[in-house]
């Protein structure tokens, strides 16, 4: 995964902290999770999770979930 410029550091850095985390109390030990992936992939999850009606999350859990099973 190729590091972040100053620049994007940053940007990501002011999303965050304007935008954070919903955290669900009930499962509050459980860590908040990110990761950064590149333009074509959020384009691809975001053009895909709008056509479903979901979240990009469920797209990641979906190919998680089907990689998991053919490793079966």
């Amino acid at each position: 995964m190729p590091r972040l410029t100053e620049a994007e550091y940053d940007a990501l850095d002011e999303e965050i902290t304007r935008n954070p985390p919903d955290v669900d109390s009930a499962n509050a030990r459980r860590p908040v999770r990110m990761v950064t992936v590149d333009d074509l992939c959020a384009d691809w999850l975001r053009i895909k999770a709008t056509a479903e009606h979901t979240t990009e999350a469920a797209i990641i859990g979906e190919l998680v979930r089907k990689e998991l099973q053919a490793t079966v």
